[in-house]
């Protein structure tokens, strides 16, 4: 089903408006297409950018452990950091940004931002199941004024909608597969009155690819909109994620390549427990008026406990003592607190209709980040500690941001929207490091921005159109960036924010057949964070970590789909997903031993040239089947480019690699339904990213081969 509402029509001399129906759609529910957002939505406006839209229920993919390069295989350029095979995150970026946990995104659920706090930590540690996924929003780089600072823009997973045709409706979907995978997802909603409800409960363990890759996870979540009158609307909800991943350490070269499945630690856990709670209430004044208010919040805990070492440190048993040594307890405690109100309304302006969307974005958080805990010497999933943290610190953040774009018709099938942001706020850390002078600590940061951005859009036609971008944007120095890793290292007082722009120029549509969305785009990086050397008066060294320098990405983003029909029954449809990447620094210098090396002109780490999804779907009636192949070229691990790994596995080349996956759907009736998955059929063993901080520095195997069955009700 697939609702259309506020639908605006362009003219030259006036705004007109018309709320339709409700229409349904039910050939397009489970067609597995890429759709653009519309020019409005809710109090958003999405005109002129690039956009995507994921039909999650129509894509041959493996939804239990939520493999990224399957879902998102339409969208040219996500690059997938495949550390965690297991579906408790989503690791990705796009444009040449970093991966881990997407924290390059401003990520939502419905509209509700899900990062754990955008100020400090931007990792989205909260995990939905995708089972409760109906479709998945992104917008590229361009749409930050109106969500945020993250330079990749926004990705919005949309849930299921409540069965409103009922009073109670049951849904539950099942999957078995390698690796001990066993998962259940069990949901709820329905209409009484003007009350819909939904929920759902969801369960997963998976042995892991790995020994010692164990993985417990759970999610639930309930919610309720009230229909107060036609033009008021009251949602609350609360979502829950928790998962206790069992780590199974980093490799060397020499080990993954002797046995890509080998465990160097027994003893290391990851448990973050998230809760997203909001309410929000819309209000459509009148069929141009439209205002939204939403208060929303991220509270729970990120946990480790680790021997935190590099891979050829073994952890064994210590023949004097007849124990382990302790592990090092962590925890992050997140208090994110945020108030969105929106307004969006259309208007005239002379003979050009306009529509402006304008709002304000308050943020109060506490991140209470607690390391380098005495564990214990045990090999369960213990947080217990003994002594005091060495370090305890706060990073409280206080922003208030206003944005407005504005939509301006100048012709029947010309439009310019420019747009602003002014982001002011600080960031204050305080606390204690025991090996740390207490006077050196206190760092304040202040976000003091206005970002600016313009959009067009040429309409050639019904169904094809020209669009071009530019939006500034910036990324918050985030905890890690200024914590101190030893007594020789210093925080820069001057530390600045990472700020530059997306640009993009694009023409997508589609004819007959054919359906593509073809762009250029160029992404500046500046104030990115490092460490540099620096020597004091008496002689004394130290390292600083600050702005090292500025990088830039260019690059294509190419999606073209030919589909035709065989038959009465069936139907053929091939696609190609691909970007090229040139990311390079411009003015940097990173610490190398006792000097500071220029990596001008050197390419980015972990951005590879080419990322290239192609994929083949033939449907018979209830039967779709799609093979894709998915390719990434070679990436380096560090700035200096270094090609020759060295001895722990930490820098070096990361390989190309190329994967075959085999999906297949049968919708036996409207209520039931079976997928079976075959991921990585050729068994390829690779790896995606050599990290140097969490799961720990080396090499992350990525999974084999792997067959998955899944069995879907309603009732």
């Amino acid at each position: 089903m697939v609702c259309f509402t506020n639908i605006y029509a362009q003219q030259t001399d006036s705004v007109k408006v018309k709320e339709l129906e409700e229409v349904n759609i039910l050939e397009q529910r489970y067609k597995n297409t890429i759709e653009r957002l519309p020019l409005t939505q809710g109090t958003y406006l999405f005109g002129g950018k690039k956009s995507e839209v994921i039909n999650v229920l129509g894509a041959d993919a493996n939804i239990a452990e939520k493999t990224p390069r399957q879902i998102f295989a339409k969208i040219p350029g996500v690059f997938v950091y495949d550390m965690d095979g297991t579906g408790n995150q989503t690791n990705i970026s796009t444009r040449g940004l970093d991966p881990h946990r997407g924290w390059e995104y401003n990520i939502r659920a419905d509209g509700i931002m899900t990062n754990s706090d955008i100020y400090a930590y931007p990792a989205s540690h909260f995990s939905l199941p995708m089972e409760a996924i109906e479709t998945i929003q992104l917008v590229r780089g361009t749409g930050s004024l109106q969500y945020g600072a993250q330079f990749g823009g926004m990705l919005n997973y949309i849930a299921k909608r409540p069965d409103t045709t009922r009073v109670f409706n049951f849904e539950t979907i099942n999957s078995l597969g390698s690796f001990g995978l066993v998962s259940t997802y069990n949901g709820i909603s329905g209409k009484i009155g003007k009350l819909q409800y939904y929920g759902y409960y969801s369960r997963r363990h998976s042995d892991g690819y790995r020994d010692n890759s164990q993985s417990d996870y759970s999610g639930e979540a309930f919610g309720i909109t009230y229909q107060a009158s036609s033009k008021v609307t009251l949602k609350a909800d609360l979502k829950h994620s928790k998962y206790v991943y069992h780590i199974p350490g980093p490799l060397t070269d020499s080990m993954f390549y002797a046995n890509p499945r080998m465990s160097t630690r027994s003893r290391n856990y990851f448990n973050p427990t998230i809760y997203v709670p909001s309410i929000s209430a819309d209000f459509q004044f009148n069929p141009r008026t439209r205002v939204s208010v939403v208060a929303s919040a991220v509270l729970g805990d990120r946990n480790s406990v680790m021997l935190d070492k590099t891979a050829n440190v073994v952890d064994a048993i210590d023949p004097k003592t007849l124990q382990y040594v302790n592990r090092q307890v962590d925890m992050d405690h997140f208090h994110s607190y945020s108030v969105e109100a929106r307004l969006l309304h259309g208007y005239n302006l002379g003979k050009i209709s306009s529509i402006l969307v304008t709002g304000v974005q308050l943020i109060n958080n506490d991140l209470n980040r607690q390391q380098l805990g005495k564990g214990t010497t045990g090999s369960d999933y213990d947080l217990t500690k003994t002594g005091d943290w060495m370090r305890d610190m706060h990073l409280k953040t206080q922003n208030v941001a206003f944005f407005a774009e504005n939509r301006f018709a100048i012709t029947s099938k010309f439009s310019v929207t420019p747009g602003i942001r002014v982001e002011v706020g600080e960031s204050n850390l305080s606390g204690k490091i025991a090996y740390y002078d207490a006077g050196q600590l206190p760092t304040k940061i202040s976000h003091h921005f206005p970002l600016l951005g313009l959009n067009a859009n040429y309409q050639v036609n019904q169904s094809q159109s020209l669009y071009a971008g530019f939006a500034q944007a910036y990324r918050p120095v985030v905890l890690k960036d200024i914590v101190p890793a030893a007594s020789y290292e210093k925080i820069d007082k001057n530390l600045k924010d990472g700020y530059g722009y997306n640009a993009e120029i694009g023409y997508r549509g589609n004819a007959e057949h054919w359906k593509w969305d073809i762009s250029a785009f160029q992404l500046q990086y500046n104030n990115r964070m490092g460490i540099t050397y620096g020597t004091e008066t008496n002689g004394d060294f130290y390292y600083l970590r600050t702005n090292i320098g500025d990088s830039q990405t260019n690059g294509l983003e190419t999606y073209i789909e030919y589909d035709t029909r065989l038959s009465q029954k069936s139907t053929l449809s091939v696609f190609t997903s691909t970007a090229y990447m040139d990311a390079r620094y411009q003015e940097a210098a990173v610490r190398v031993g006792d000097k500071n090396i220029s990596v001008k002109g050197n390419k980015v780490e972990s951005v590879p040239e080419w990322i290239s999804r192609n994929g083949l779907t033939f449907r018979y009636t209830k039967l779709s089947v799609t093979a894709l192949y998915s390719y990434t070229a070679k990436s380096y691990a560090d700035a200096l480019n270094t090609v020759k790994p060295n001895a722990t596995g930490t820098v070096g080349l990361v390989p190309s690699y190329g994967l075959l996956d085999i999906n297949a759907t049968y919708r036996v009736t409207r209520s039931m339904m079976l997928k079976l998955n075959i991921n990585n059929l050729t068994d390829e063993q690779y790896f995606t990213k050599r990290p140097t901080f969490y799961p720990g520095p080396g090499i992350w195997s990525s999974d084999g081969r792997s067959v998955n069955l899944t069995l879907g009700l309603k009732i």
